[in-house]
C-alpha cells in the first residue's frame, strides 16, 4: 500500500513544482510594468524640459537677460566713446566711422564685431577688416586697403581697379594716378590676365599707354610711341605673339617708325599698318 500511495503523490509534487515556477513569471511581469512607468515618467519629463526651454528661446528670455547684462555694464562707463580706425592710407575713412557708430546700442560687450566687419567688407577698398573691442571705451578697427593697380574708363567714368579687377573708387580725371588705363566692357574683369602678359615683357609694360579689352575676348595695346598691337585671343597665344614681336623689335626697331597698328594675331607674323591717305589728309587738313 505504501508503494502505491508514493505512485498517486507523484503527480501532486509535480503539480506543486509547477505553481512555483508560476511565481517568478508574475515577478517578472510586474517589474517589466515598473521599469515601463519609469520610462514613462522619464520621458514625460524629458518632453517637458525640452518644451520650457523652447518657450525660453520663442520668448528670447536668454538673449533678454544677456543683453540686460550688457547693457548693465554700460550703464558703469563701458560704453563707446571713441573709435580707433587704423591703417588707412587712400580710402575716405569717413565710411568706416559711420558703419562703427551706427550701432542698435553702445554698451561695448553689446557691439556685434562680426557685423562691423561684413559691413566694411562691402567696401572695395577694404581687403580684410579686423575689429576688436579695447575697454572701458573705444573700439578698434584695423583696415587692410586694396592696392591700386589700374584705372578703367567706362561711359565717361573714370575708376580705380585693383589687380584682381575690383573696383574700388571713382576718381576725377584731374586726379587720375600715374597708372596702366584699361577701356572697354569687362576689362577690370580681365586685368590679371593682362598684367600676367604684360610682366613677361617689362620693356614694353613700362610703353604702355593703354589697353582696350576688344570683342569681350582679347586686348588692344596702345604704346606711347603711337602704334597699337592688336593681340589674339587668349593669353599663351597673346603672351607668345608679344614675346616675337618683342624680339623682332629688339633686333631691328619696329615702334617708333610711324606704323598706325600691327596685327600679331596671326602666328608668327607681324602685319603693319601705314597711316593710309584718307588718314594723312585730316591731319593735314587739321593743321
Amino acid at each position: 500500500m505504501s508503494a502505491k500511495h508514493v505512485k498517486r503523490s507523484a503527480p501532486k509534487r509535480r503539480s506543486a513544482r509547477r505553481t512555483r515556477k508560476a511565481a517568478p513569471r508574475k515577478n517578472a511581469a510586474g517589474g517589466a510594468q515598473a521599469g515601463a512607468d519609469r520610462v514613462a515618467r522619464f520621458a514625460f519629463f524629458a518632453f517637458a524640459a525640452v518644451i520650457g526651454i523652447a518657450i525660453l528661446f520663442a520668448l528670447d528670455l536668454p538673449g533678454k537677460a544677456a543683453r540686460a547684462a550688457g547693457e548693465g555694464v554700460g550703464s558703469m562707463g563701458f560704453r563707446v566713446k571713441s573709435v580707433d580706425v587704423q591703417g588707412i592710407e587712400r580710402m575716405d575713412p569717413e565710411p568706416v566711422y559711420r558703419i562703427a557708430l551706427n550701432q542698435r546700442t553702445t554698451a561695448l560687450p553689446l557691439v556685434d564685431t562680426s557685423d562691423v566687419r561684413r559691413r566694411l567688407l562691402d567696401f572695395g577698398w577694404v581687403h580684410d577688416a579686423r575689429v576688436s573691442r579695447r575697454y572701458p571705451d573705444t573700439l578698434v578697427i584695423d583696415i587692410v586697403e586694396r592696392e591700386p593697380a589700374a584705372l578703367w574708363q567706362d561711359d565717361g567714368r573714370l575708376m580705380l581697379i585693383d589687380a584682381e579687377g575690383r573696383i574700388l573708387d571713382r576718381v576725377p580725371i584731374s586726379e587720375m594716378p600715374d597708372l596702366p588705363l584699361l577701356l572697354g566692357p569687362g576689362a577690370p574683369a580681365n586685368y590679371a590676365q593682362l598684367a600676367r602678359i604684360l610682366d613677361r615683357e617689362p620693356a614694353l609694360k613700362s610703353q604702355l599707354a593703354s589697353a582696350r579689352w576688344v570683342g569681350r575676348r582679347r586686348w588692344d595695346l596702345n604704346v606711347t610711341s603711337g602704334e597699337i598691337l592688336v593681340l589674339p585671343e587668349g593669353e599663351k597665344a597673346a603672351s607668345e605673339a608679344l614675346a616675337s614681336f618683342m624680339k623682332n623689335d629688339r633686333a631691328n626697331p619696329l615702334l617708333g617708325l610711324g606704323v598706325k597698328r600691327y596685327d600679331l594675331r596671326i602666328p608668327g607674323q607681324a602685319i603693319a599698318r601705314m597711316p593710309g591717305p584718307v588718314e594723312e589728309l585730316r591731319d593735314g587738313g587739321g593743321a
